[in-house]
């Protein structure tokens, strides 16, 4: 194992530094393979190209970093110029080759596409939930060591709350970080797919989505008030007829579930709650 690699975030993070010592090897480019962990898996067509063009003008300055694998060698870091160079027509590639676990591969892997943003924020979101399930992390603790704010950490764990469906949406960039965090405010999946649906085929900005929620929350509020109020003036019918029939306080306090609840009647001494008894079997009769 190379010395540079300890234990933690912290060693993984400078194991993708490379040293004027580091050996570097001119590799044949059939002969690596890429990074079976790789976390990203969207890359944009024109900035490849454009780094495609950078490599036939100078060449691949930053060499790529893999491991030796049973035939030739697997990747573990610089996927994005690994493809730029096939694209480039270019048979050998400069890498540094170090010695690491599957699990380190793939740590390193989601490492790299944050700290060079190469993630949309679905994978990004995706990344830091592995981070933290890998070395154990809070939220806080994650942040620091991405150099990322908590609150910045947090917005895209959210994310991953989205039904799978508008995941899919913001991987692919139909809808933007902006218009996912407006949906987390819609209390129902079907409704936030809708509504994804919506913004896609009118080309919806974030404020005009952000409108179309707050109309949807003032509408809902003023349908639950107007329930709570009905709801309210049958408790007070059902409270006086109950009050009337046995001649006592009585209180109906209805549940959140639907057609339950409870009825208090009160009593105020031994000989009334024998009344109130007598009343009900007498009723019953």
């Amino acid at each position: 194992m190379t010395k540079r690699l300890g234990r933690g975030l912290d060693a993984l993070i400078s194991s993708l530094d490379i040293d004027e010592g580091d050996h570097i090897l001119q590799v044949e480019i059939k002969k690596i393979r890429p990074n079976p962990y790789q976390p990203r898996k969207y890359f944009e067509e024109e900035a490849l190209n454009e780094l495609a063009d950078s490599i036939k003008e100078h060449g691949i300055i930053q060499p790529l970093i893999a491991r030796k694998s049973i035939k030739g060698y697997e990747l573990v870091a610089g996927e994005r110029r690994l493809r730029a160079a096939k694209l480039a027509n270019v048979e050998h590639v400069p890498v540094v080759v170090r010695e690491f676990t599957d699990e380190q591969v793939m740590q390193i892997a989601l490492i790299e596409n944050l700290q060079r943003e190469d993630l949309n924020a679905i994978e990004i979101a995706q990344a830091y939930q592995k981070l933290m399930t890998a070395f154990s992390l809070k939220q806080e603790e994650l942040a620091k060591k991405v150099g990322k704010s908590r609150p910045h950490v947090a917005n895209f764990l959210r994310l991953l709350q989205l039904p799978k469906e508008i995941q899919e949406r913001v991987s692919r960039g139909t809808l933007s970080m902006g218009h996912a965090r407006t949906l987390l405010g819609v209390e129902k999946d079907q409704i936030k797919i809708e509504l994804a649906k919506e913004v896609e085929e009118k080309s919806l900005s974030v404020r005009q989505l952000e409108e179309i929620v707050k109309r949807m929350s003032e509408k809902k509020k003023v349908s639950r008030e107007t329930k709570d109020t009905e709801t309210q003036r049958f408790v007070k019918d059902w409270e006086e007829r109950l009050r009337m029939a046995f001649g006592t306080l009585v209180h109906v306090k209805p549940s959140k579930s639907k057609n339950r609840g409870k009825i208090e009647i009160s009593y105020f001494s031994q000989e009334d709650l024998e009344r109130i008894l007598e009343l009900v079997e007498n009723s019953k009769a």
